[in-house]
């Protein structure tokens, strides 16, 4: 498993606009120099409005020195999972250990199937995100001996190499709603990456990390162990708002969806340290 931070962390949401891709670049230069900890960037290969993300991430990689880098998050259909731990592995030697997977389990299903994506129901996506994760992570592990040979229900490799290593453990977040996608997270995922404008209510979080929590204990883990981040709409980042989804949600990385220069700049050079503030001062 991969290592986490223990201290609040803050980044944004971007949009990887075709139509503008020097201005995308832009932001995420932007969030860097507000002293943001994260950028990630939407990844729908099926959209044509949208540069191809898997490019966007190694650009920007080159542009920015410390901010760390995901996708929020990789269309697991549409990103096969060898060649996504090879991506992974090599970006993150590339930017010196900046990067993060942040996987989906598939949505738009009509889109995928449109670009030659597998369709798949519910329980599927499920069964094909945890093949993938077990997948990546042996290609990634070239401390042990072999190559890998995996014949699942959706993922068959017969002897593929190890490699290459990542630059530093890249942690692997999904980001999911439904029951045993949170099941899945708390057996195998470093991290559960949620949207709050798609979540009911704030009860709903409560809900979510008692899933995962039962299924990290039943697997021998310990819940600290897997990170809670959550996309944040524009108009709710503020510090009291942020302060108390980390203290009494438990949230521990937050992600402006946002791509407002101004904002962005408010956000790291303002609001994160406000809110680092109000939650020491409770803790």
């Amino acid at each position: 498993m991969a290592e986490r931070s223990e201290r609040l962390e803050f980044g944004t949401f971007l949009t990887p606009a075709a139509a503008d891709p020097a201005g995308t670049v832009a932001l995420a230069v932007a969030s860097e120099r507000a002293g943001l900890d994260l950028v990630t960037f939407q990844d729908h290969p099926y959209q044509p409005r949208f540069l191809d993300t898997w490019t966007l991430l190694s650009y920007v990689g080159a542009r920015t020195e410390r901010v760390r880098l995901a996708a929020n998050v990789h269309s697991l259909p549409l990103r096969p999972p060898a060649v996504l731990a090879r991506a992974a592995a090599s970006l993150d030697l590339l930017t010196g250990g900046r990067f993060a997977l942040a996987l989906g389990a598939g949505a738009f299903w009509d889109a995928i199937a449109a670009m030659g994506g597998e369709r798949r129901e519910p329980g599927e996506a499920v069964r094909a995100l945890d093949e993938a994760i077990g997948l990546i992570r042996d290609l990634w592990d070239t401390g042990e001996r072999g190559g890998v040979f995996r014949d699942g229900e959706f993922y068959a490799v017969h002897g593929a190499k190890r490699g290459p290593a990542p630059a530093h453990p890249i942690p692997i977040w999904v980001g999911a709603l439904g029951p045993r996608m949170l099941r899945l997270i708390g057996r195998t995922a470093d991290g559960w990456l949620p949207s709050l404008a798609r979540l009911e209510s704030l009860d709903a979080l409560a809900t979510a990390h008692s899933i995962i929590d039962e299924a990290a204990a039943d697997a021998g883990r310990a819940p600290s162990a897997i990170r809670r981040l959550l996309n944040v709409p524009d108009d709710t980042a503020e510090p009291e708002v942020l302060a108390a989804l980390a203290l009494e949600h438990r949230v521990e990385t937050f992600i402006l969806v946002s791509d407002d220069a101004v904002r962005i700049e408010r956000f790291g050079r303002e609001l994160a340290p406000a809110t680092r503030a109000l939650v020491a001062a409770e803790r």
